[in-house]
């Protein structure tokens, strides 16, 4: 849980700071947000998935 806090915490500070930094580097900082977030919901997932069983 404090993983996605942590994310979204990021990809706020990220939009927030978007007229400010260069358009590359806040699609390389959203892409990177993107994918820690796809990642902690898979291990989630299966990981609720597996209790279940």
């Amino acid at each position: 849980m404090l993983f996605l806090v942590a994310a979204l915490l990021l990809l706020g500070i990220v939009v927030g700071s978007a007229a400010y930094l260069p358009w590359p580097v806040t699609v390389v900082l959203g892409t990177v947000i993107a994918v820690w977030l796809l990642v902690f919901a898979a291990r989630e997932r299966r990981r609720r998935g597996t209790r279940r069983a």
